[in-house]
């Protein structure tokens, strides 16, 4: 008997869940799989990571799990993706015999782990101290990975990347605090739920933190990067998704990705300002307002009988304001914040009424290139400016 190609599809679309848009529309139909379960994740993905240690590890055969990229029935944004994860992201799991779906990374693996828990190490999956830092790394790392290669913010809830950076750090060396000293792994003499999650997110980090300019002495704890090193060389499992995400991230490095984003590619290299040596305390200044991001203080030379400055403590980049980019928001944004209160501030002489200036380059009167807002007040403006 003899079926087109298109009742074939059909067929076969019924038997594997697949959503039908007609043949006209079906560029990348899904492969036909013949495992139990397909776990739907690409070598980069670091939280996908921890699914495939499992899965190698416990040496589940493919006859009961398959890994399939997404792209293979029409990429993450697919209709036939979205009815497995409607979050569009991996990794996400099919059960082929019940339909059952299940979505990211923590309750796939611990999906994983319970229904293959006759298969190779437990991976301690009630180990308090690997689950908890586990759950560190995915509500503190997972959250602000981002800022290793966004190209912009929001990272999580910072909108500054470097401060997302040392958050990383931060929580990186927290967790070396948690680690068990006899080893291998990081509970200890037993490969650990903790394991399965860390390590890819370290191969993230050991290869993108060098990438940029962030004043971190310490991004990765040497806990950390002993146990990394050595997780590779004496456990083939961790090697393997080792290779497997470096070979996606090495073509994100052949293509220039961080080539333009700022801290990596893109760096502040002009010289030191005068408004340096005020942040530093090497030169006074009469200081009206000052947090962990901004300074405010008298201008020496004023143009009105009120007149403040309001800068950036790190310049990261602004010499002038046509440096912006997405990844100023915040900074600008607490610029103009400070500037508003300055102007409502009737003992440093405003009133009712401030003019804001922000000079760009020679040409606008800009005398020292390091980002700073004029703001000035005590008597009538006129427009046009001068």
């Amino acid at each position: 008997m003899i079926f087109s190609k298109h009742i074939v599809f059909l067929i076969l679309s019924s038997l594997f869940g697949l959503h039908v848009k007609g043949s006209e529309g079906l560029s990348s139909p899904m492969p036909i799989k013949t495992t139990n379960r397909i776990l739907f994740d690409v070598p980069v993905s670091n939280n996908g990571a921890r699914c495939r240690i499992i899965a190698y590890k416990k040496g589940i055969p493919e006859s009961e799990l398959t890994i399939m990229s997404p792209a293979d029935m029409g990429g993450t944004k697919s209709a036939d993706y979205l009815a497995i994860n409607p979050q569009g992201k991996v990794p996400a799991l099919k059960d082929q015999t019940t339909g059952l779906c299940v979505a990211e990374s923590d309750t796939v693996s611990r999906f994983l782990l319970a229904e293959y828990a006759h298969y190779g190490p437990s991976f301690q999956p009630n180990n308090p101290i690997s689950n908890t830092m586990a759950r560190f790394h995915d509500i503190y790392l997972s959250s602000i990975q981002s800022c290793f290669y966004k190209p912009g913010p929001p990272f999580g809830t910072f909108g500054i990347r470097k401060d997302a950076l040392k958050e990383y750090s931060k929580q990186l060396h927290i967790l070396a605090e948690m680690m068990d000293p006899s080893g291998p792994y990081l509970c200890g003499k037993e490969v650990s739920f903790a394991d399965a999650t860390i390590f890819p997110s370290i191969v993230f980090a050991a290869h993108m933190f060098p990438k940029f300019d962030h004043g971190i002495e310490h991004t990765i704890p040497e806990k950390i990067q002993a146990w990394f090193d050595n997780v590779k060389s004496v456990d083939p499992t961790f090697q393997k998704v080792y290779d497997e995400m470096m070979g996606s991230i090495s073509k994100w490095d052949e293509a220039g990705r961080w080539d333009k984003i700022h801290l990596a590619g893109i760096r502040d290299t002009d010289p030191r300002t005068i408004f340096d040596k005020i942040i530093a305390g090497e030169i006074p200044a009469t200081v009206v307002k000052e947090d962990d991001k901004i300074l405010a203080f008298k201008d020496i030379n004023p143009a009105a009988p009120a007149h403040v400055l309001v800068i950036p403590k790190d310049r990261d980049g602004l010499t002038r304001l046509r440096k912006a980019t997405s990844d100023h928001v915040e900074i600008l944004g607490r610029l103009m914040v400070a500037a508003a209160e300055i102007a409502r501030d009737e003992s440093l002489g405003f009133g009712e009424g401030a003019r804001i200036v922000i000079n760009d380059g020679k040409e606008a009167g800009q005398e020292v290139f390091h980002l700073h807002v004029h703001v000035l007040g005590g008597r009538a403006f006129s427009w046009p400016p001068g």
